[in-house]
């Protein structure tokens, strides 16, 4: 076989491999208002910025008719671009394939971008939309977990952790993103539970739907495990793009510093806190007359709301602000809103 056929018949196998699994599962996939997997890391890094990871890596299982089936890239996409040129490493889980379920060969290509970003002391964002553990590969995709959960340890601290739950995730889908730094949800397409609502029925005799047990607005205003709440995943994704221009990319550096910028506010702070002390006034309004360009990035908006906590920049540079919100509860301090601050 000539050179140019060995390449035509590498790019007609990786056309292959690219869509996943199958355009009828595609199909499916954008049919509940979801992209796919690829199209999400597309859309969220810069323009031709990708650059893919074991792309025809396949799962190892043999059990239960595996070695009959074929997996494109075991359902997960990794590797690295960058986000308004800051370097990221990024995993995609393919709801397509096989559900997004976690088996030996897909842990092993999280955890090699992963061990990537920490190495490269570079933020990480994992792109959750799975339905847990791959019962057919049994204790591999147990163990596959234990070492995405040592990894989410090992590199708490060191780099910036960013989860986004892009579809119904249960048990160790879950965990993991709990384990980081920030986690990004969408309204009606994230959901996040231990087990799911059969099993709650089956133990528990009790009735209850995804939306209810682990809905995105159960985590971004009950349980605060969400901490950015969006309404489509585009808005999601400028969400985390906004994110990374204010968070270092790791410990070792510090947030890049922008040319100062003026507040929009052009008034006096006298004018936005009222002289009656029992007057209620809104603290953000306080906040953004004084950071640049009256840019302020809320954490966990929907959650313990008598604490207001975010990102802003003053003269250039990231600043954290963590403020009682007087317009909620007085802005006193209570179980919810100490964990929040």
């Amino acid at each position: 076989m000539s050179l140019k056929k060995n390449i035509l018949e590498l790019r007609k196998r990786k056309e292959k491999v690219q869509l996943g699994g199958g355009e009828k599962a595609i199909e499916k996939q954008m049919a509940m208002g979801k992209m796919t997997a690829r199209s999400r890391i597309m859309a969220l890094l810069d323009n031709e910025s990708f650059t893919e990871y074991d792309l025809f890596v396949e799962h190892e299982g043999r059990d239960f008719g595996m070695d009959k089936k074929e997996l494109h890239g075991d359902g997960v996409i990794i590797g690295t671009g960058t986000i308004y040129g800051a370097p990221v490493g990024i995993f995609a889980q393919d709801f397509t394939v096989a559900g997004g379920s976690l088996g030996l060969m897909h842990a092993r290509k999280i955890t090699k971008i992963m061990d990537h970003a920490l190495k490269m002391r570079m933020p990480l964002i994992g792109i959750n939309d799975s339905g847990g553990a791959r019962i057919q590969e049994g204790v591999n995709s147990l163990a596959g977990y234990g070492e995405i959960f040592y990894r989410n340890t090992i590199a708490s601290g060191v780099i910036p952790q960013i989860s986004v739950i892009l579809g119904p995730c249960a048990g160790g889908a879950v965990y993991s993103p709990a384990l980081t730094d920030f986690v990004f949800v969408v309204d009606q397409i994230s959901k996040m539970f231990i087990t799911g609502p059969n099993v709650i029925k089956t133990v528990l005799g009790e009735e209850i739907s995804m939306e209810e047990l682990g809905g995105a607005r159960v985590h971004a205003e009950i349980t605060g495990n969400a901490h950015f709440f969006a309404n489509s995943e585009m808005e999601c994704f400028e969400q985390i793009k906004k994110l990374i221009s204010f968070i270092p990319w790791s410990n070792t550096v510090r947030a890049k510093v922008f040319p100062p910028k003026e507040p929009k506010f052009k008034g006096n702070i006298e004018d936005i806190i009222p002289s009656d002390p029992k007057q209620p006034y809104d603290v953000r309004d306080v906040i953004k007359a004084i950071v640049d360009d009256s840019d302020f990035l809320e954490i966990q908006e929907l959650f313990a709301a008598n604490i207001v906590i975010g990102f802003g920049r003053m003269n250039g540079q990231t600043t954290g602000f963590v403020a009682n919100q007087p317009l909620v509860l007085a802005g006193v301090l209570d179980c919810d809103s100490s964990d929040k601050a």
